[in-house]
């Protein structure tokens, strides 16, 4: 329970940062957990695709995380401006 609880903080911390990186601003608390959760799995996942089997530890493991979780948020903020271009009149 106590290792949820910590991924959960450390998912917002990184998700307020990639949203304060891309766009100056946060996506709320939730907002920011989820950003930062998903984009740690992605930036994981991608680490290990580029350099299987290599170890990065605690700082390198939350900069991959970051790395994530900003290339998310400028993948969600490139869809929602290109719809929101087509939606206007």
């Amino acid at each position: 329970m106590l290792h949820l609880i910590g991924f959960l903080i450390i998912g917002g911390v990184i998700g307020m940062l990639a949203g304060l990186i891309v766009s100056g601003h946060g996506f709320g608390i939730i907002g920011d957990i989820v950003v930062g959760v998903i984009g740690s799995l992605l930036g994981g996942y991608a680490w290990e695709l580029m350099f299987p089997g290599q170890a990065v530890g605690r700082f390198g493991s939350f900069f991959v995380s970051l790395v994530g979780a900003v290339v998310l948020v400028a993948i969600v903020k490139a869809v929602a401006g290109r719809r929101r271009l087509e939606a206007s009149p």
